[in-house]
């Protein structure tokens, strides 16, 4: 089970019910379950959903939650993510960085992955585009292996460029970046890549840092969580299938670009990109793009619409989003790992740039998810 649907519903069970939880990701056998089930439990919330566990828990009376792409069982309320929807994202994503050209990696053995490819190609087709995508398949040998690789890099180096690349999920996306490194492609200037499931370790351990979209796993345990509850406390409560929306993107290094026609305003963007939260300056990016600043600044203002100091400012408040969604680290360290001197002059930017506090705005992201299931989401299964 996913570390932040348990996040979820370890979030629901501090704030609203004194739950005795036992994690269980091993692969049972039907007479394994039924074992397990018969000790006093209550009721199950299951990210791997099998004819054997819905038997059980019909056997034993327990209400059951179900997270995946299962069938829909008789008597178990489903909670999904919009795997569509998480597509779709991914392609505004890389359309409002301005590509022209699209890109999608993944598999197609499972429903979410044909789902999530299906909405990104939607997404890109309405914006008058026509993408073109790389069916990655399981490979179980080394041999089979090193030749899916040598095709997904083959792939990525005939693609025209520059390019936007979506992967199925953030493993996916991973092997693209790979790809792009052994074919000497610079990422993201050349292939900017987006992951998906916001796997926040995977993707702070990629180089360059991995962009990906946040399906909304924790918002998924909270919410199957609250509906067990409510089951628990009303039998009678009618079953649901619901489908959650994507939280967002989690914008990082690999998609920290826009495909921008003027090579000196490219540069200083690449430039700013990776330095920005270092604490560099206008005009320590000069010499690095052959511009005067007054040139520099007509450029930015023609073609982003902000000044070079405002796209500065713009990647350190990113980072510092994500480093207030993602980490508990104290101010201090958040501002000395962005660029700023200060800490109360990185709060005073922070507010005035987002019209927020910090606080607030970290308080924010680790509720999400917390509001109720919309009741008119909740349907009677027949």
């Amino acid at each position: 089970m996913a570390a932040t649907i348990l996040r979820g519903i370890a979030q629901y069970q501090q704030v609203h019910q004194d739950w005795s939880v036992q994690v269980d990701e091993r692969s049972r056998t039907p007479a394994e379950i039924r074992w397990h089930l018969a000790q006093g439990w209550h009721g199950a919330i299951s990210c791997n959903t099998t004819p054997a566990l819905v038997d059980a828990c019909a056997e034993f009376r327990l209400p059951l939650v179900a997270l995946d792409d299962a069938p829909l069982y008789e008597g178990v309320s489903r909670i999904r993510s919009d795997h569509g929807a998480v597509g779709a994202m991914g392609a505004e994503c890389l359309l409002d960085r301005g590509f022209a050209n699209f890109a999608f990696v993944g598999g197609e053995e499972q429903a979410w992955a044909r789902d999530r490819r299906a909405g990104f190609v939607e997404a890109v087709r309405l914006a008058h585009h026509e993408p073109v995508y790389f069916v990655h398949r399981p490979e179980d040998s080394d041999r089979a292996r090193s030749e899916g690789e040598a095709r997904l890099l083959e792939w990525l180096v005939g693609l025209p460029k520059p390019v936007g690349v979506m992967a199925g999920d953030d493993q996916a996306a991973l092997q693209v970046l790979e790809a792009a490194r052994c074919a000497g492609l610079h990422v993201p200037d050349e292939v900017a890549v987006l992951g998906a499931d916001n796997d926040v370790a995977m993707c702070e351990l990629a180089v360059p840092s991995l962009s990906s979209v946040d399906p909304g796993t924790f918002q998924l345990g909270f919410l199957a969580a609250e509906h067990l509850h409510r089951r628990l406390s009303d039998p009678t409560l009618p079953l649901c299938d619901v489908r959650i929306d994507p939280v967002g993107v989690v914008c990082r290094r690999t998609t920290d670009i826009l495909a921008i026609p003027d090579r000196v305003v490219a540069a200083a963007v690449r430039y700013i990109a990776e330095h920005a939260c270092e604490g560099v300056t206008v005009d320590q990016v000069l010499p690095h793009v052959g511009s005067s600043r007054s040139q520099l600044e007509r450029k930015f203002r023609r073609y982003l619409g902000r000044s070079p100091q405002g796209e500065i400012r713009r990647v350190q408040i990113s980072r510092i989003r994500q480093l207030l969604a993602d980490t508990d680290l104290p101010l201090k360290r958040i501002a000395e790992l962005t660029g700023f001197e200060y800490m109360e002059y990185m709060c005073v930017v922070f507010r005035r740039l987002t019209g927020e506090t910090m606080g607030a705005y970290r308080r924010q992201r680790r509720l999400l998810g917390r509001a109720a299931m919309p009741e008119n989401a909740i349907e009677r299964v027949a």
